[in-house]
């Protein structure tokens, strides 16, 4: 098993969700492939049953193109956790994470570390997948969440303000996501990275690989207190 040993001066794991904690199976809907062009939201013209109905639809067509396009505009974010709200509450769906996530989490708590979640999905949805899993209400491992309020996770100031709102240096921070972009704003602003490699992420290029730490499991990570 390879082992990624943690730099001494973190002190704070953040977390993406889907590709990293999470299936991106189970994140990401079945997607209506014809949608590939955008869908207007027609001007209400009247106020009669079927008026009503046009725009209805007008919206819901707009979001399935939004989806489609996987978007991470924070309003789309937030009504896809409030749609996940009604699901989760009535028992519907439970979330899923990888075999590996909840045992290390734990550990990494208790050896002193903290956990923060950075997703591009509404704190709302966040609190829903950790807070009705298949290994139960595992809230009380998250210290705090962050979603793209705080800034989109392709850009390096993002990261500086998640480190500020904490209340440590951004190189007290390890950062794990499966998207490089992320990993590379994350490390412009001086937070530690490494990349998980996770069944059905994308494929990483060969140049992607050589540079930078790659794990498979939260398993793999090595904190310093038990180097």
């Amino acid at each position: 098993m390879v082992v990624l040993s943690v730099p001494a001066e973190v002190t704070v794991i953040l977390l993406d969700i889907e590709g990293t904690t999470t299936p991106i199976a189970f994140v990401k809907a079945e997607e209506d492939s014809h949608l590939d062009g955008a869908v207007p939201i027609p001007v209400a013209r009247g106020n009669s049953a079927e008026d009503l109905q046009q725009t209805i639809q007008a919206v819901v067509d707009n979001v399935h193109w939004q989806m489609s396009l996987d978007r991470k505009t924070t309003a789309l974010k937030q009504l896809q956790g409030h749609m996940w709200r009604a699901a989760f509450t009535a028992g519907c769906i439970k979330a899923e994470f990888f075999e590996d996530v909840v045992p290390a989490v734990r550990k990494w708590r208790e050896a002193g570390i903290k956990v923060y979640i950075y997703s591009s999905g509404s704190v709302e949805a966040q609190k829903l997948l950790f807070g009705h899993s298949t290994e139960g209400d595992i809230l009380e491992l998250v210290d705090g969440h962050f979603d793209t309020k705080i800034g989109h996770k392709v850009e390096s100031e993002s990261y500086r303000k998640i480190a500020n709102s904490i209340g440590c240096s951004t190189n007290n921070i390890l950062f794990l996501t499966d998207v490089t972009r992320e990993a590379s704003a994350a490390e412009e602003a001086d937070m530690h990275v490494a990349v998980v490699v996770r069944p059905g992420n994308a494929g990483l290029t060969d140049d992607e690989k050589t540079y930078y730490s790659l794990i498979t499991s939260f398993s793999e990570l090595c904190l310093p207190s038990s180097a």
